[in-house]
């Protein structure tokens, strides 16, 4: 098999593959914007949180930790997911341009056309292999911080929940909650954007036929957000505590009676008589995994069209 023909492979191979990123990826298939009301990423205020950081530094009132898991979280996150935005449009239109244009180079010397500049298509081939890759592996990165780093509090508020939706356990005369981190996390209950393809936060016929029949309506159910809330405080909530937080409708005896505390149906889905549960979390989750995947597999194709450039460059009659 010879360089050419394989140059002209990786070509291809980035092109296709960049044509399917670009009909799924998070930003460029709108997905992203539909999900969360900040989803025009590509137009956050960065700046304007990063002076909201600098004030609170300032602050005496505001500890280390205040900062770190609000203003410092808040300005690092508009980052993430900006460089994302920016960098999905960049590698996508740029390796899309490199997989046409070497593709097309390559063809036509497939066919004997054009031969005596195989030299200059095999300079080409590494000069843009080598951006190529640079470009797509940056949006690998942010891809990745997003999705394992970012957690979904703005525009849906998407609690952690186990799978059997529960969010605290009964521990003698307290609740003890999953997902206490810090005292000051005021993130650590809600779900990142890499939990969201799991099945408690989607349909499962199943699971949602088990909730309605036993926790639907019950004490252990109803108003769990504000429960879930007052978790990333305490790690431990007393049944006094988990009563208040609930808005007194239950008296202490009832709860009490709850091994569990489980994320309410309406608080996941919504109205449960006018709504039925989707997909969209699991789509959502599932556009920036594959995108990821993807483009690592562009990766290894720009690092193939650079590294057959390079031997076109160097002996042109091997082509």
């Amino acid at each position: 098999m010879g360089k050419g023909f394989l140059f002209f492979c990786c070509s291809c191979c980035i092109l296709v593959l960049t044509i399917v990123n670009f009909s799924i990826g998070p930003n460029t298939s709108g997905t992203v914007k539909k999900f969360f009301n900040d989803g025009n990423w590509g137009t956050l205020n960065c700046e304007r949180l990063k002076d909201l950081w600098d004030e609170a530094k300032d602050d005496p009132s505001k500890t280390d930790d205040d900062i770190k898991y609000k203003e410092k979280y808040n300005y690092e996150a508009c980052q993430k997911k900006k460089g994302k935005h920016d960098m999905e449009y960049t590698s996508f239109i740029f390796d899309i341009v490199i997989g046409f244009v070497c593709g097309l180079i390559g063809l036509l010397h497939l066919f004997d056309h054009k031969k005596v500049f195989v030299s200059n298509t095999g300079l080409i081939g590494l000069i843009c292999g080598v951006v190529g890759f640079a470009f797509t592996f940056v949006y690998v990165v942010f891809n990745g911080l997003v999705y394992n780093t970012v957690y979904v509090n703005n525009g849906p508020e998407i609690f952690k929940r186990d799978g059997d939706y529960a969010i605290a356990e009964k521990d003698g005369d307290n609740f003890k909650c999953f997902y206490y981190d810090h005292k000051k996390n005021i993130n650590s209950i809600y779900a990142k954007i890499s939990y969201l393809g799991k099945k408690q936060y989607n349909y499962d016929k199943d699971g949602i036929k088990d909730y309605e029949k036993v926790y639907f309506g019950s004490s252990c159910s109803d108003n769990a957000n504000s429960i879930a809330i007052g978790c990333f405080k305490k790690e431990r909530l007393t049944i006094l505590e988990a009563k208040e937080l609930t808005g007194h409708i239950y008296d202490i005896s009832e709860l009490s009676k709850c091994n569990m505390i489980y994320i309410s149906y309406i608080d996941m889905f919504g109205d449960m008589a006018n709504e039925t549960p989707g997909i969209e979390n699991k789509d959502l989750s599932d556009r920036f995994l594959t995108a990821l995947i993807l483009s690592l597999m562009v990766c290894l194709a720009n690092i193939g069209l650079a590294l057959f450039g390079f031997l076109l460059f160097r002996t042109p009659g091997d082509f």
